[in-house]
């Protein structure tokens, strides 16, 4: 993607389901679960680079000793910070306690059977050390403890923590995660409490009730009751103080959640691959939580994936396929390389058919795979050509024809390269702009001057501003005849409130583009218009509100907002012609088919928080506020 953008998190969850002993004996090392979480967090690094944090906790702790432990970085170095620290407990123990598990266990934090880590991306507001999850919700009863990390937006932050309120609590900020964590924290307390004082009316002493709530504690019911009013895509694990934990998983699928179980270990991530590879195991293995469902994984090592919230309909996340998770995984891989074969067809119709004079590459890193369809998609055009041209001349086809025939191909080159290493420290806007423009390099004396067309797939188009200010710039000094951008996701017109920092309006290109378009037709009265449906919108019942900036969108065809697009990125006082290609909605979908959540390119949201977000996204902008459209 050429314009960074912030967007969802990644979380990794063991629970080792043998004591310590047995991994000693079998691994060699008391920190399997521990090196097996840095594995994983590792393989899901590109899901966070704000931060990390893990936690741990034992099972069966004797009161008195520490059971909990944690830690967090928000450093540059933050996994090696983390897990530098938990290693220093270890590394100058003598051999003969380096193998006793119980001793371990007895004697040094993180030796917990159950861990949970989380890689933060901040969508919004400061990187401190106490946004960086898992967060704690503490108390002296071992029951009522309870450890929280998440992969997840909520749209109707204000309205939880509302409810909060009116049930007697006093939050300390109103921020979705502690909302969160406050709200399962209020649930488990009063299942904690109810089933005291079941067993406390049984005449049970007070020492045997904490086990038996442990035993008893019905973790389906406090996640039905505390997410009943939770709007919007998200995977959340818990711990609780005494082991029992879970994964919930959000009814629409919006946000990813896989896991796998042996008779070892209960193994969670928000990416399967990470699980593949630090395990060892085939993509079989790897199921995915459903969604509206929770994974839970009680004290005595009982797994059940049990349904905690109706499931309406699925609607995952389409950028997680596009952009946002690793293409290691087989799936992923394969639908990236179909969103490039679906744009061949409209790539060829942009250069005339003229493949001798054009040369295809790909913006890098994360466009290189649709870059491989894109590929595989004009070559199978051009063997239907080949076939057409050697049944045309039929019986007077000569030998030089044939050849001259067999060597048509595409050209493929890597043409930009992007320097990952390029900084810079300089305040001043205007000299910090003219080195960012230099984010990317070129690789010279490739391109015919005035001659050669440049095809360059990227796998979306947000902002347009590094298009502008940096590709384009650079790619226009090789002096090709013409540039051909190709955005393997269709144009992104509306705000994406379940995770990805998109929320502004005047921030989408195809947005400016779509407000220019009415201006220049004498439509721009239309905003006014729109501005006042969108208020009187925020005002109807939840389940009737819609999406009037769709009605602005549909005065124009999907190529004449192309057209203007490509008119906002090209740069002035560039000599090639520059053509902008989107994908469709439709070919998406297609490509892509059990991750249909296409909200940000359709504007159908899948929840009355969506809509709502969407309407106060545009109020914001005529308002010229500038500010999210939701917590």
């Amino acid at each position: 993607m050429s314009d960074i953008i912030k967007h969802e998190c990644g979380l990794a969850f063991i629970r080792l389901k043998k004591p310590l002993q047995f991994y000693i004996d079998k691994y060699g090392t008391a920190l399997y679960g521990v090196q097996k979480m840095q594995l994983l967090l590792q393989k899901q690094r590109n899901r966070g680079q704000d931060g990390a944090g893990i936690a741990t906790i034992k099972l069966n702790p004797e009161p008195g000793t520490r059971y909990i432990s944690r830690k967090r970085s928000n450093s540059s170095t933050y996994l090696e910070d983390i897990f530098g620290e938990v290693y220093k407990y270890y590394n100058d123990l003598p051999e003969e306690q380096l193998k006793d598990g119980a001793w371990l266990k007895d004697n040094l934090p993180y030796s917990g059977e159950v861990l949970l880590g989380h890689l933060r991306y901040g969508t919004h507001g400061s990187n401190s050390i106490e946004s960086v999850h898992p967060f704690l919700r503490l108390n002296n009863w071992i029951t009522r403890n309870l450890v929280l990390a998440g992969n997840f937006n909520l749209t109707n932050v204000n309205e939880l923590f509302d409810e909060l309120i009116s049930f007697g609590q006093h939050p300390k900020e109103q921020s979705d995660t502690v909302t969160v964590m406050e709200k399962i924290g209020h649930f488990l307390d009063d299942e904690v409490q109810k089933l005291f004082n079941w067993f406390k009316a049984e005449g049970n002493p007070n020492e045997d009730i904490t086990k038996l709530i442990g035993d008893k504690l019905d973790i389906r019911r406090v996640l039905q009751r505390a997410s009943r009013k939770f709007d919007g895509g998200y995977v959340m694990a818990g711990m609780m103080g005494h082991g029992d934990a879970f994964i919930l998983r959000d009814p629409l699928s919006i946000r990813p959640a896989y896991y796998y179980e042996d008779e070892e270990v209960v193994v969670m991530a928000s990416e399967r691959p990470a699980i593949q590879t630090s395990f060892g195991i085939h993509i079989s293995k790897v199921q995915e939580l459903k969604g509206g469902h929770a994974l839970i994984v009680k004290r005595d090592g009982t797994v059940t994936e049990e349904l905690i919230n109706n499931v309406p309909e699925t609607k995952a996340c389409s950028f997680e396929r596009i952009y946002f998770s690793r293409g290691s995984d087989r799936d992923i891989y394969l639908e990236r390389k179909a969103l490039g074969v679906k744009l061949a067809t409209p790539i060829l119709e942009a250069i005339n058919y003229d493949l001798e004079n054009t040369i295809f590459s790909f913006i890098p890193n994360t466009a290189e795979v649709a870059f491989y369809g894109m590929m595989q998609g004009i070559e199978a055009k051009l063997d239907d050509i080949k076939k057409r041209r050697i049944l045309e001349l039929g019986g007077d086809l000569t030998p030089t024809e044939l050849e001259s025939i067999f060597r048509m191909k595409p050209r493929m080159e890597k043409i930009a390269v992007k320097d990952a290493k390029m900084r810079t420290f300089i305040a001043d806007d205007n000299l910090r702009g003219n080195m960012v423009s230099h984010v990317y390099d070129v690789t010279y004396g490739l391109v015919r001057n005035e001659q050669d067309t440049l095809v360059m797939i990227d796998d979306s188009i947000v902002r347009g501003t590094t298009l502008r200010d940096s590709i384009i710039q650079i790619l226009s000094t090789l002096r090709p005849k013409k540039i051909v951008i190709v955005s393997s996701a269709p144009q992104i017109r509306y705000p994406d409130c379940y995770g990805i920092d998109m929320s502004k309006m005047k921030n989408f290109v195809a947005f400016r583009a779509l407000v220019q378009l009415l201006e220049e037709s004498g439509k721009e009265n239309l905003l006014e218009e729109t501005y006042e449906k969108c208020k009187a919108e925020l005002l109807k019942p939840d389940d009737q509100i819609s999406n009037p900036v769709k009605e602005l969108y549909a005065l124009f065809s999907y190529e004449e907002v192309s057209n203007k697009i490509c008119e906002i990125i090209t740069p002035k006082d560039i000599k090639p012609e520059v053509k902008v290609i989107y994908q469709t909605v439709e070919d998406l979908n297609k490509a892509c088919p059990n991750h249909l959540g296409d909200w940000y390119f359709s504007g159908d949201y899948p929840t009355p928080g969506g809509m709502k977000v969407v309407n106060r996204a545009f109020i914001n902008f005529m308002d010229r506020v500038d500010a999210r459209a939701y917590m």
